[in-house]
């Protein structure tokens, strides 16, 4: 998405201040390496106002001086002290100059990437986790042999986006499952540090006889060009999962009739929105899906992650008001389309929050007519118990229903121990084979 405001999502992120382009062309200039270390040095001094220096107007007013001070004691805070540059890299992303610093700190590796203008002025700056290579191997359950990949393409025209429709091999029909990916800018495999929960789903259900589509998501395919003021969950998710649903529905090796949509976090939370828009599939499930406001889970974590290490900081508790305000921002009937994003959680725009008013997936669900199978992982953090009882609630009494939780199991559906952290997802593993297993014999019961 083309914008430079603090984006979190439902998947942990480092707190980022981005700018995003798209393309190749020319050689990043050498000073910009230059121009991206001093902005760093003035960090690790605690210069905050040079840090700022060469910011452009736009980034000024988003990434003022407090906020920046705010940042690198946040950053300090999670992983320890500065220790030195371990290398740069550079990429032209036009019209931006990108030059990416990996930087160690005691716990951590963090890359800084700042993003230049034609002009040599900062126009983006956000911070990401270090990941090692990682060689992603097939989960223990996918039988590569049993099925094949085809390219294929979802929806059309200006939005059309690539995507991997996985076919078992054999006569089929088959039953087919859409996935539709949880929230931020997501590749078509979900992939949160070295793992890939799509991909997961994909071949482990593809290897027990279903076909699965999954696709680029369209913030993130046509990050360039989608402006925040344009962006509601119709043009984040729903759109693009109905037109994945028209791709399965003309393909000759899927059964029509049984045409599936599996959504993970946010996909799952819009789940219900999907089968009212579209009563012709075959049934939903719910991977890991909130039932409560998105406004309250973003406070419920944030209130959770300041409190891993112990009581949070004066800053934790003021920065928690601060979103305690934004949040009842949005449930306030005085909010309009052109009411600042900085005034909203994580700076997503109006227009986005009041595209889920009124919105309850749980009461959605209960009145539709389609069976629906809900999972949840005992470990997550992100999408709690207190959601699930919501799931339980509306739909408990059904017999075309079936709820599921997995002790273990984290937001993606991999096992785990300890206290649930974001640390977790940096770990590489795979969805649980139970957890596939479950959805393909759901599927093929249906």
């Amino acid at each position: 998405m083309h914008t430079r405001t603090v984006r979190v999502t439902l998947a942990p992120l480092l707190a980022a201040v981005c700018a995003t382009a798209a393309a190749d062309p020319p050689a990043v200039p050498p000073q910009r390496v230059g121009q991206a270390r001093a902005v760093l040095d003035a960090f690790v001094k605690e210069d905050y106002a040079a840090a700022g220096k060469d910011f452009d107007e736009t980034m000024r007013k988003a990434f003022p001086e407090e906020k920046r001070r705010e940042l690198w004691a946040k950053l300090i805070k999670q992983v320890g002290p500065f220790k030195g540059h371990a290398g740069a890299r550079t990429e032209r992303k036009a019209p931006y100059d990108v030059v990416n610093l990996t930087c160690r700190f005691e716990k951590a590796d963090i890359v800084f990437h700042v993003a230049f203008d034609a002009d040599g002025k900062v126009s983006g700056f956000r911070l990401s986790a270090a990941h090692p290579a990682y060689d992603f191997k097939p989960p223990p359950y996918a039988r590569p042999d049993s099925y094949r990949e085809e390219e294929v393409t979802v929806g059309a025209g200006r939005w059309a986006l690539p995507g991997t429709l996985t076919i078992p091999k054999g006569d089929g029909p088959f039953p087919a499952v859409v996935l539709v990916h949880g929230s931020g800018s997501n590749d078509r495999d979900q992939t949160i540090g070295p793992n890939k929960v799509l991909r997961d789903l994909a071949w482990g259900l593809a290897s027990q006889g279903i076909a699965v589509l999954r696709y680029e998501k369209r913030t993130r395919h046509y990050a360039d060009r989608l402006r925040p003021e344009e962006v509601t969950v119709k043009e984040e998710v729903l759109d693009d999962a109905l037109a994945a649903v028209a791709v399965l529905r003309g393909r000759k090796e899927v059964d029509a009739q049984r045409i599936f949509v599996a959504g993970h976090s946010l996909g799952g939370y819009l789940a219900p929105k999907l089968g009212t828009l579209d009563p012709q599939l075959a049934g939903l499930i719910v991977l890991a899906g909130p039932t409560r406001p998105l406004e309250d889970l973003i406070v419920e974590q944030v209130d959770y992650l300041s409190r891993l290490e112990g009581e949070p900081d004066a800053t934790d508790k003021k920065d928690l008001e601060k979103l305690r305000e934004k949040a009842a921002r949005v449930k306030s009937p005085d909010l309009k389309p052109d009411t600042p994003s900085d005034q909203l959680p994580l700076g997503w725009p109006a227009v986005y929050w009041l595209s889920l008013r009124g919105y309850d997936p749980a009461a959605t669900a209960a009145g539709l007519k389609m069976p629906l199978l809900v999972l949840r992982g005992e470990r997550d953090y992100q999408v709690t118990a207190t959601d699930f009882d919501g799931w339980k609630k509306a739909l408990g009494g059904r017999r075309d229903v079936r709820l599921k939780t997995y002790p273990g199991l984290n937001h993606l559906f991999i096992e785990g121990s300890g206290k649930p952290s974001p640390a977790d997802y940096e770990k590489a593993g795979h969805v649980s084979k139970e957890v596939v297993d479950d959805i393909a014999a759901w599927v093929k019961g249906r």
